[in-house]
């Protein structure tokens, strides 16, 4: 078409009334001069454009076009952008068109894979060796799909036929795309072109087919320096049948995309069945075959044939299986394969992945069917590419022996004890020599060597080992898998070890060397505690030959305070137990604390063993105005409480001296000597054991207590209310009643209460003021009275100094007890009525009847 022509054409197309903006033009045809572009909407510039394209006009030649019939040059300009604005020209407005394309698709994916999920893995042979191969189109846990790519360019060998969708690209000085889908007659309709038979035409003879027929609408396709150029492309891939038969595990008819392979195909239908041939499988075509595929190319050397693309009919035919053989032992995939004319026994060796680390590569045994028995055959390593594979042949791959040809062994007091090789002539001196020789500890009066021999019994060969290294008996020549064993002087001896126990930083067990000491001992335990008497120390040791009743003999000894030499110091003996004793006047600070309405509260440190609580409230400064000393009460430790121990103390004082010295980065050298010390001897010590010892004792007991008692219940407390009449105390120091402080006590001296505390089974618990001269009466009657389960008679009262009275009863006569500030009064309930059960009355009754009827047989007149 001429460029005349199609400016022709567009403006027949432009002086369709329905183009025309009802403010602009007239209803009658269009005069290009007169458009004022501002009052065009996007959508008529843009429906504009593509009238222009539609009749081969680019953006370009529309706006050349314009400006011939009279457009003016401004509005020739404000058109251009508003194309532009809009992404319209050009290559944009292809691009854009061609981005709204649909991906490629692969179609009826789902009839491909029918029927494949219900079938299971395919069956192992008979023996239970699997077949090579037979995994590959499917498998149990995990499929491999052969599914084709559609994202690859396409082929250009790509054979069109019904379905396919064609695009046809057409860019450069004109620009214009069409979308057509090959017909069953085998055509493509291209708008205002006609139609192009494709059909069984490659993608690149279809190329050139509409190459031809669109040059004649765009000249610019043709020509030595064209300015318009052509491309098609494939869309969606159409669908294809093809046929897969005889041995497989779902034969029949498959739809397939057009891309797809042999093994496409293979996997749709499941793969070969357990009779089914994986090395010659067979492509016809047209009643042909174009291709025989080998799926162990694939498998064991990747270079399969998987660019033979399917066609529209296309028979697959798997045959029965060619030949097999079996391989096991030492090989990488000891299974059954399927050979073929010509293979020998190296192409089956790497079908199996080759020999194993531990194979004997030398041999192989062949067992092979001749005739109506079986034979067998030694293959050696030279012969492996000669010797041709036959069906039914089992190739047995053996093991290397488990057993060394030059191994011998020493073990025991050498410095390098293991395993060495066997040279000619090898002795036991030279032996030694390759281990680095004997260690200090090896005991020379004996050696042993265990000998193999030829028939696989043992002996025991033993030496003086003294005599040998001195040379005076002559040396041994050893033998293959001998095993030569040098004992330790502490093989026939026990181990020596010394201990060490009471007031030393770490006490226990350390290892026995001659000349050791107690001082000696004592340093290795990291020195004295500050309350060990050294001149009470005791040395506990093992008699060998010891009277019947005679455990040990004590041996008293000292040793200076600051551990300095002594030339008369006894020396220890193995399995000597060191005793080092607390000095008898040593004792750390002991602290009592007061607490509540004194002149001086604080913590106190007991000055004397005889200290009393009175002698503890004239050091606190006596009580001063407010205090209510009928209140006071000391808080003491059971003996379950968890007492710190003097070295527990210690390790306390010195972990908080060691984290004081840390804080500071300026210590003094003497200061950073005394923190490294405090790293290396800060002990880690436990409690007591004979506290411990104590307090379980008592623990064990109560518990008898309690389980021999129903209903009774203990509870440990570590601290405890000791009830005090601080009163009488201070008016009578040193009575019976003023209490001696132990460690740890607390004397607590509350303000004058006023109040009474109500709890229990009383209408309304609350809290009363207190008034002198009441009864206990008054104030259950303040509380609201007594509840309905009330337990009135076990009514008692806890007053502020912890001393407890319960209400006292005689001939139906109540006497409760007296009540003072800052009292509880508790009255605790009678529990929960238990009622009566049906079998309980019936078990009443009929032993009452019992009773009854007894009571009548007795004749009461006989004297």
């Amino acid at each position: 078409m001429t460029l005349f022509k199609r400016i022709w054409y567009f403006f027949a197309l432009v002086s369709i009334p329905v183009f025309l903006s009802p403010q602009a033009f007239s209803q009658q045809s269009m005069d290009i001069s007169t458009i004022q572009v501002d009052e065009l909407s996007d959508d008529q510039i843009e429906e504009l454009v593509q009238r222009a394209n539609a009749a081969g006009l680019s953006t370009v030649e529309f706006l050349q076009m314009a400006q011939m019939r009279g457009m003016p040059s401004v509005e020739v300009e404000k058109l251009k952008r508003r194309i532009e604005a809009l992404d319209t020209s050009g290559s944009a407005a292809r691009m854009g068109s061609v981005s709204k394309r649909e991906p490629r698709q692969q179609v009826d994916l789902n009839e491909i894979t029918q029927g494949i999920a219900q079938y299971q893995e395919i069956p192992e042979s008979l023996d239970g060796e699997t077949i090579f191969g037979s995994s590959i189109f499917y498998q149990k846990n995990r499929r491999l799909s052969f599914e084709p790519s559609l994202n690859q360019a396409t082929p250009k060998s790509y054979v069109l036929g019904p379905g396919d969708l064609v695009y046809v690209d057409i860019y450069g000085q004109s620009e214009k795309y069409y979308e057509a889908t090959v017909n069953p007659e085998g055509f493509i309709l291209l708008d205002n072109i006609g139609p192009v038979s494709v059909s069984g035409k490659s993608l690149e003879e279809a190329t050139a087919l509409i190459k031809n027929r669109v040059s004649r609408f765009y000249p610019g396709l043709n020509g030595s320096n064209p300015n318009t150029f052509l491309q098609v492309t494939l869309g969606n891939v159409r669908t294809i049948k093809v046929h897969i038969l005889n041995e497989v595990r779902l034969p029949g008819t498959f739809t397939l995309s057009a891309f797809s392979t042999v093994f496409n195909a293979l996997y749709a239908a499941g793969g070969p069945n357990a009779n089914g041939t994986l090395r010659a499988i067979e492509l016809i075509r047209n009643n042909k075959k174009v291709a025989e595929i080998d799926v162990y190319e694939l498998l064991t050397k990747g270079t399969a044939n998987l660019d033979i693309q399917l066609q529209d009919q296309d028979v697959i035919l798997v045959k029965p299986y060619l030949s097999r053989v079996k391989i096991s032992g030492e090989v990488k995939r000891p299974m059954i394969f399927e050979v073929k004319p010509g293979d020998n026994l190296e192409d089956l060796l790497g079908y199996a992945g080759g020999f194993t680390d531990l194979a004997f590569r030398d041999r192989i045994a062949i067992s092979r069917i001749t005739g109506n028995q079986r034979s067998v055959s030694d293959v050696y390593q030279n012969q492996f590419g000669l010797f041709l594979l036959q069906g039914g042949d089992e190739i047995s791959v053996g093991r290397i022996l488990d057993r060394y040809s030059n191994r011998v062994q020493i073990k025991g007091a050498v410095f390098r004890q293991g395993t060495f090789a066997l040279s000619d002539g090898l002795t036991l001196t030279q032996l030694i020599k390759n281990a680095e020789g004997l260690k200090g500890d090896a005991y020379t009066q004996r050696a042993s060597i265990l000998r193999t021999r030829e028939n696989l019994s043992s002996e025991i060969i033993e030496v003086n080992l003294k005599a040998i290294l001195e040379g005076t008996q002559p040396d041994i020549t050893l033998q293959r898998e001998d095993v030569v064993r040098i004992s330790s002087i502490y093989d026939i001896q026990n181990e020596r070890y010394v201990q060490i126990l009471g007031e030393v930083k770490r006490p226990g067990t350390y290892p026995y060397a001659e000349g050791m000491t107690p001082e000696e001992l004592i340093l290795l335990a990291g020195g004295l505690q500050e309350s060990a008497n050294t001149q009470d120390i005791e040395i506990a040791r093992r008699l060998e030959d010891a009277d019947l009743g005679t455990l040990a003999d004590i041996i008293p000894t000292s040793v200076n305070p600051d551990l300095s030499f002594r030339s008369d110091a006894p020396l220890l003996q193995p399995f000597d137990q060191v005793i080092v004793r607390k000095r008898a006047n040593f004792n750390m600070q002991k602290l009592v604390a007061v607490e509540g309405q004194v002149n001086s509260p604080g913590i106190f440190a007991i000055e004397t063993s005889l200290e009393r609580v009175s002698d503890l409230v004239n050091r606190a400064g006596g009580l001063n105005q407010f205090a209510y000393a009928k209140g006071a009460t000391l808080i003491r430790r059971t003996e379950f409480f968890n007492t710190e121990s003097e070295q527990i103390r210690r390790q306390r004082n010195l972990e908080a001296l060691r984290l004081k010295l840390l804080e500071d980065p300026n210590n003094s050298e003497a200061q950073e000597e005394l923190l490294q010390r405090l790293f290396r001897d800060l002990p880690k010590e436990k409690a007591n054991p004979v506290d411990s010892l104590l307090s379980n004792a008592k623990k064990e007991s109560l518990d008898q207590i309690a389980f021999s008692t129903p209903g009774f219940a203990v509870k440990l407390k570590e601290s405890e209310a000791v009830a005090i009449n601080l009163e009488k105390i201070l008016q009578s120091p040193g009575s019976a009643e003023d209490l001696l402080l132990e460690e740890g006590d607390i004397l607590a001296v509350p303000k004058l209460l006023q109040t009474v505390r109500m709890r229990g089974d009383v209408v309304y618990p609350t809290t009363l003021r207190h008034e002198t001269g009441r009864g206990l009466k008054y104030y259950i009657n303040g509380a609201g009275g007594f509840e309905r389960r009330a337990n009135r008679k076990q009514t008692y009262v806890v007053y502020a100094n912890g001393a407890v009275k319960r209400t006292k009863g005689f001939l139906g006569i109540r006497n409760y007890p007296t009540v003072e500030p800052g009292a509880e009064v508790i009255v605790p309930t009678k529990g929960p009525r238990v009622p009566l059960r049906l079998g309980d009355i019936v078990g009443i009754t009929t032993g009452l009847a019992t009773l009854a009827l007894v009571l009548s047989q007795i004749d009461w007149n006989q004297p």
